[in-house]
C-alpha cells in the first residue's frame, strides 16, 4: 500500500510540474528565428523555348517537281552547296524559247534600220529635187523680165518648186516612221534579252543551294514531289547557321517585364538533363506584347551558348532570370512576416502599428534606412571616411528637405519626395571616382523595378509579450526578405510562429525546434 500511495503521489507531483512549467507556457510559447547578415538573390522565374539564333527558312522561287534531295536531317552543309533540284527540263526549254526570240527580234531590228537608210536616201533625193526646182524658178524669173519667155512659164516653174517642197516633207515624215520603227525594234531586242535572262534565272533557281553554312533541322519535300511557288515560295528545308550558339526565348508575364532588363544573368535548366543548370544573360526584351486568352506576355531572349552542342532546338527550359542582387544584407525570415498572434490582425494598408512602451518613434525607421544604405554604398563602393561624411550630409539634408514638404495632396507629395531623391542621388555621384560612380550607377539600375515596402512583424517585449514592428523591406528571394529600415538590427529574434500544444518550450532567445521523424 505504501509503495501504491508514493506512486500515486509521484504522478501528481510529475503532473504539477508539467503544467507549471510546460501547460502554461506552452500554449504561450513561441517559435523565434534571427535576423541575420547574407548574400540575397531575387528572381524572376519563367518557361521557355531553346532555338537556333539565326535559322533559315529555304524555300523555292519556282514551280515544278523535286528531281533530286542531296541532304537529310543533321545534314552539315556550306553556303552555296547544292541540297536539292527541281526538273529543269521545262526550263530550259523556255530559255531556248527565249534565245529564238531574242534572234528574231535583232533581225527585225536589222531590217527596220535598213529600211530607215532607205528612207534618209528618199529624203536626200527629195531635197535635190527642191534645189533643181528653185534653180529653174531663179532662171524663168529672169527671163520674164528680158521678156524672152511667157509669163506661163514662170507659173509652171514656181509649181515645180512647191511640188518638191511637199516631197520633202513626205519623205522626212516617212523617215520619221522608219526612225520609230528602229526604236521599236531595239526595245522589243531589250524585252527579249530581259525575258532570256528571266529564263536563264529561273533555270538556275531549279538548283536549290544552301543560302548559309549551318545545319540542316528540319526537310519538307522528298523527291518527285511537286511544289508550287505560284503565291509564295513553299518551306523546303530549315538550317539552323550555328547551334553552338542557341538562345532562349522566355515568354515574361506583364507584372514581371518591369523588372526585366538587358544584361541580366539568367539560369535555366531542361528536362532532357536533370540537374545540369545552363547559364546565359538576358540579349534582347521584346517590345511586342503576346496575348493569349487575355493573358499578356512578353520574350524575353537570353543567350545560350552550346559548345558541347548538348542543347537542342525546341526544347522547354524552365528559367530563372537574377533581376536584384544584396550582398550582406540583412535577412529577414518570410515566415515573420507571414506570422500573426491569435486574434491579432495585420495593420490596414498605410496604418502603423499601435505605440506600445519601448517603440521607436517615427523616425527611427527612415534613419535605420539611411544607415543601411550607408553601410551598404560603403561595403560595396570602397567609400573612404571622407566621403562617407559627406554621404551622410547628404542623407541628413535629403531627409529635412523631405520633412520640411507642406503639400497635402498625397501625389503631388510622392512627386516632390521623388524629385529629392533624384537630387540627392546626383549630389552622391558627385562625391564618388570615376570606378565607383559607375558601380553606383549599376547598383541603381539594379534597383529599377524592385519596389520598397512596408511590413510588419511580430517580437517578444520585456514580459514576453508579442508586439509589432514596423519595417521596411526590399527585395526577396522567397526565403528571406531584406530589411532596409526599422527598430531591428542583426541579431534581433522575431516570431515566426507558436510553439505546439504540450511542444517543449524554447529557451529564450533560441530558435525553432527541431523536429523527429
Amino acid at each position: 500500500m505504501m509503495l501504491i500511495a508514493a506512486a500515486i503521489l509521484g504522478l501528481g507531483l510529475a503532473g504539477a510540474a508539467y503544467w507549471h512549467f510546460s501547460g502554461g507556457q506552452a500554449q504561450q510559447g513561441y517559435r523565434f528565428a534571427k535576423i541575420e547578415r547574407g548574400d540575397l538573390v531575387a528572381a524572376v522565374s519563367s518557361t521557355g523555348t531553346l532555338n537556333p539564333v539565326v535559322s533559315v527558312q529555304v524555300g523555292s522561287q519556282v514551280s515544278g517537281q523535286i528531281k533530286d534531295i542531296f541532304v537529310d536531317y543533321n545534314s552539315v552543309v556550306k553556303k552555296g552547296d547544292v541540297i536539292a533540284r527541281i526538273d529543269p527540263d521545262s526550263f530550259t526549254l523556255r530559255v531556248n524559247q527565249a534565245m529564238a526570240d531574242l534572234e528574231a527580234g535583232r533581225a527585225t531590228a536589222m531590217t527596220q534600220r535598213a529600211n530607215l537608210g532607205a528612207l534618209q536616201a528618199e529624203v536626200s533625193r527629195a531635197q535635190v529635187a527642191l534645189a533643181e526646182a528653185e534653180r529653174n524658178l531663179k532662171r524663168n524669173q529672169m527671163l520674164v523680165e528680158k521678156g524672152f519667155v511667157s509669163q506661163a512659164a514662170l507659173e509652171t516653174a514656181q509649181a515645180a518648186v512647191a511640188t518638191a517642197r511637199e516631197q520633202v516633207k513626205t519623205a522626212q515624215a516617212q523617215r520619221a516612221v522608219g526612225e520609230a520603227q528602229v526604236r521599236n525594234g531595239e526595245a522589243l531586242v531589250k524585252q527579249r534579252e530581259s525575258q532570256l535572262a528571266q529564263a536563264k534565272v529561273d533555270l538556275e533557281r531549279t538548283t536549290i543551294r544552301a543560302p548559309v553554312d549551318g545545319i540542316v533541322i528540319s526537310r519538307s519535300v522528298d523527291a518527285g514531289q511537286t511544289v508550287a511557288a505560284s503565291l509564295q515560295a513553299p518551306t523546303l528545308f530549315l538550317i539552323a547557321r550555328n547551334l553552338t550558339d542557341m538562345q532562349v526565348e522566355a515568354s515574361i508575364d506583364e507584372s514581371e517585364i518591369g523588372r526585366i532588363a538587358v544584361g541580366q544573368e539568367a539560369t535555366f535548366t531542361v528536362d532532357s538533363f536533370p540537374g545540369r543548370t545552363f547559364r546565359g544573360k538576358i540579349t534582347q526584351v521584346r517590345k511586342a506584347a503576346l496575348v493569349v486568352q487575355n493573358v499578356v506576355t512578353y520574350t524575353a531572349i537570353i543567350s545560350a551558348p552550346n559548345p558541347d552542342l548538348t542543347l537542342l532546338p525546341g526544347m522547354t527550359t524552365n528559367v530563372r532570370i537574377t533581376v536584384a542582387r544584396r550582398e550582406g544584407a540583412l535577412k529577414l525570415p518570410n515566415a515573420a512576416l507571414r506570422y500573426r498572434p491569435p486574434g491579432a490582425q495585420a495593420p490596414a494598408k498605410g496604418q502603423k502599428p499601435p505605440a506600445e512602451a519601448g517603440a521607436a518613434a517615427p523616425s527611427a525607421g527612415a534613419g535605420s534606412q539611411a544607415q543601411a544604405t550607408r553601410e551598404r554604398l560603403t561595403r560595396e563602393l570602397g567609400l573612404s571616411e571622407e566621403q562617407v561624411a559627406k554621404l551622410e550630409a547628404i542623407q541628413r539634408a535629403t531627409a529635412e528637405r523631405i520633412a520640411a514638404i507642406s503639400v497635402d495632396d498625397p501625389a503631388q507629395r510622392k512627386k516632390e519626395i521623388g524629385r529629392l531623391r533624384v537630387q540627392a542621388r546626383v549630389e552622391i555621384s558627385a562625391i564618388l571616382n570615376d570606378e565607383q560612380r559607375a558601380r553606383y550607377e549599376a547598383m541603381a539600375s539594379e534597383q529599377r523595378g524592385v519596389a520598397t515596402r512596408s511590413g510588419s512583424v511580430w517580437i517578444a517585449d520585456a514580459s514576453g509579450k508579442p508586439r509589432p514592428v514596423t519595417v521596411r523591406l526590399g527585395i526577396t528571394d522567397g526565403t528571406h526578405t531584406e530589411l532596409l529600415g526599422g527598430e531591428l538590427k542583426e541579431g534581433d529574434s522575431v516570431i515566426i510562429g507558436n510553439l505546439a500544444a504540450g511542444a517543449r518550450p524554447e529557451a529564450k532567445g533560441g530558435t525553432a525546434p527541431r523536429f523527429g521523424f
